[in-house]
């Protein structure tokens, strides 16, 4: 059992690093500085910018209220009415991107 060496003391430390230091210069000791802090600023940043906006905004839902003794046939009027709706919107948007589509075609993209 006698490969590993005897544990030195905390006096011994702390005289190794007075050693260490003296040996060192001004500008050593701003690039060991500058070192540490950049990782640690950049970990923080990432840190804190992960935490930013990634909550969802509020959800509003709007419900509309019918009369309870509606009919059927007032059901599905409603419902093909929404549909054309729906529809009508669908087309439009479909209008939009053709219309851009015809305007790459006039630039040659």
């Amino acid at each position: 059992m006698g490969y590993y060496p005897k544990p030195s003391s905390p006096r011994a430390l702390i005289a190794d690093i007075r050693a260490f230091a003296q040996q060192r210069s001004a500008v050593q000791w701003g690039a060991l500085a500058t070192a540490i802090i950049m990782p640690i600023a950049m970990i923080v940043l990432f840190i804190t910018d992960g935490n930013t906006n990634i909550q969802p905004g509020p959800r509003l839902i709007y419900v509309e209220s019918w009369k309870a003794d509606r009919t059927d046939a007032e059901i599905i009027a409603d419902q093909k009415r929404d549909q054309a709706i729906r529809d009508a919107a669908i087309k439009e948007r479909q209008r939009q991107f053709q219309k851009v589509e015809k305007k790459m075609d006039d630039l040659g993209l």
